[in-house]
């Protein structure tokens, strides 16, 4: 794999561009989400753009709230995102930030546009308004009220601020081309009436600027130098340069820290899309509404505070991005590369231990009654600077219920009748009879132990296929064990725009699978979020939920890799 200092990307050799041809002196970078919901997997690409590319040329990122919307917006989302931008490694060195900061500013450019003709107060609702703007094959035709008077339509302007008006009645719209090929340019709004109260605000504004009139004003004022930004803003960049060029941002000038700039120039990326779930904040939010889910950090759900408490790192989040990389051009990312990503950072450190998930008795016939042997058992094979446990092993034990066949196929090489068995660490057994309930099930088995098998001793050199995991019954702690697989059944992406397929009925059913278990003693201790491998299960992540009593543990990511890179 490349150095650091050896990767690059398209956004790179643009900003290097720009810095030899002297149009900045300072790379100044912004992460700019709407507070409306939490984060998730698919911000990360543009999070990781934004803050790593600071981070490579020396230079700042901002952490910029764009609440323009105070329906959907709340202090909550707020909280949530920058707890999840820590939680990834990341710091806004430039300076946290609110759209809010800059409403009086907008509304004094705004003023200044009108004052200018670029701007006009319209009368037109939202269905004229859509009837006037034309097709993409059609141009559009000009509002009745285009050519109203600059000064009327300031004092409309500021009669709007004072609150005079209902919603709907009035909007100010940008004067650029109503024939224009791009949509986007055709006299979009700029300000809207709304009587809702703001999470920062209050009721101090009732007109509100829209996100293509204050997001490049918000960059231009910050002093960001890179706008970078998913591919479906590419037809928005001709209104994005036409806000900040005649707001006055183009012209060469120091920013607030004193650096040379001549405005923010906008960069576009493929956004990321993932297999098997979900990534629409509408979408999202009616799993939590509906009950589908259990709130926004339920361990299925692909926000970040969701796989924080499912048990994904960091790490492995940066590196899922880092592999995916930054293209130009759309495209579909499995799944199993997330996976892949998680199980390889969490191989290399999680501590080994032994849990069952479905418990079938064992009871070994020629153990003392009473005897105990304590074994010494490494925490990870590959780091032994992480030490070893003692593990009790008795007369009675739990094994996996799948371990053993009363009738099993060829090449089966676990417990069977009459077949033998090494325990991890511990002993080889071998089935001698099965005890069945009164409906026939198999309700345990009693094994013989070889006495001289004892792992570490003169007779551990005897050889069998099979090993399996195991837990002491003496000691054991029940645990409840919750078992994820991802949200969607199958691998089609979810149509966000179009909404073909209605996604509730593509949930995945078994998505969440509970199982009662036990473990062995050794994870009495175990703290919210702490992480372990258990042996031939998968990597598992202490949930919350847990009490004294129950604890509960999350599947993170099972061993099995169907990553093929």
């Amino acid at each position: 794999m490349s150095t650091e200092a050896e990767k690059t990307n398209f956004i790179w050799d643009a900003i290097e561009q720009d810095l030899k041809e002297g149009k900045c002196e300072r790379v100044h970078t912004r992460f700019p989400p709407e507070p409306n919901g939490y984060l998730h997997i698919g911000h990360c690409k543009a999070l990781v753009a934004d803050f790593a590319t600071a981070e490579r040329y020396d230079g700042l990122c901002n952490l910029r709230f764009d609440d323009t919307n105070p329906e959907k917006e709340e202090t909550e989302y707020v909280d949530g995102i920058m707890e999840d931008i820590r939680w990834l490694g990341f710091e806004w060195n430039g300076g946290l930030y609110f759209a809010s900061d800059y409403y009086q500013q907008c509304y004094d450019i705004a003023e200044d546009f009108i004052r200018r003709g670029l701007a006009y107060v319209d009368e037109l609702s939202q269905e004229q308004m859509r009837e006037y703007r034309g097709t993409l094959t059609q141009p559009g035709r000009n509002s009745p009220w285009r050519d109203r008077p600059r000064e009327e339509s300031l004092d409309l302007f500021r009669r709007m601020r004072a609150g005079e008006f209902p919603e709907g009645s009035y909007v100010l719209r940008s004067k650029i081309d109503m024939a224009s090929p791009n949509i986007n340019m055709r006299d979009p709004v700029m300000y809207r009436i709304l009587y809702k109260e703001h999470h920062r605000t209050g009721s101090d504004w009732c007109i509100y600027p829209m996100y293509d009139f204050s997001h490049p004003l918000g960059d231009a004022i910050e002093g960001v130098t890179h706008s970078l930004c998913s591919l479906e803003y590419e037809d928005h960049r001709p209104l994005y340069d036409w806000a900040v060029e005649n707001a006055g941002f183009r012209e060469p000038h120091l920013d607030k820290y004193g650096y040379k700039t001549v405005g923010p120039r906008q960069i576009e990326f493929a956004r990321l899309n993932l297999t098997r779930t979900v990534m629409s904040k509408r979408y999202l939010r009616r799993l939590v509404e509906e009950g589908y889910v259990t709130g926004w950090d339920d361990p299925r759900m692909p926000t970040l505070c969701a796989m924080r408490r499912r048990g994904y790192t960091p790490a492995a989040i940066r590196d899922f991005v880092d592999r995916v990389g930054l293209a130009k051009a759309d495209s579909v990312v499995e799944f199993a590369l997330l996976e892949h990503c998680v199980r390889n950072d969490l191989g290399g450190k999680a501590p080994r231990v032994m849990a069952v998930l479905n418990p079938l008795k064992v009871v070994l016939s020629n153990w003392a009654e009473g005897k105990t042997d304590l074994l010494e058992i490494e925490n990870h094979p590959d780091h032994p600077e992480l030490g070893s446990r003692r593990v009790s092993f008795g007369k009675e034990l739990y094994i996996e219920r799948d371990d053993f066949m009363e009738n099993p196929p060829g090449k089966f090489f676990r417990l069977k009748p009459g077949g033998e068995v090494r325990l991890k660490g511990a002993y080889i057994i071998k089935c001698e009879r099965v005890v069945k309930n009164a409906e026939g099930g198999v309700e345990s088995l009693v094994c013989s132990v070889d006495l001289e098998s004892r792992s570490g001793s003169e007779g551990a050199g005897r050889k069998v296929k099979g090993t399996l995991h195991w837990v002491d019954a003496a000691g054991a702690l029940p645990f409840e064990g919750r078992l994820y697989e991802p949200l969607l059944a199958d691998e089609d992406a979810v149509d966000e725009e179009t909404d073909r397929k209605d996604f509730i009925s593509r949930l995945n059913p078994n998505s969440l699978k509970t199982v009662r278990g036990l473990m062995e003693p050794a994870l009495r201790g175990a703290r919210e979020g702490d992480t372990f491998q258990f042996l031939r299960a998968g990597y598992f992540c202490k949930d919350r939920d847990s009490t004294d009593v129950l604890p509960v543990f999350n599947l993170v990511v099972g061993l099995k890799d169907s990553y093929k890179p």
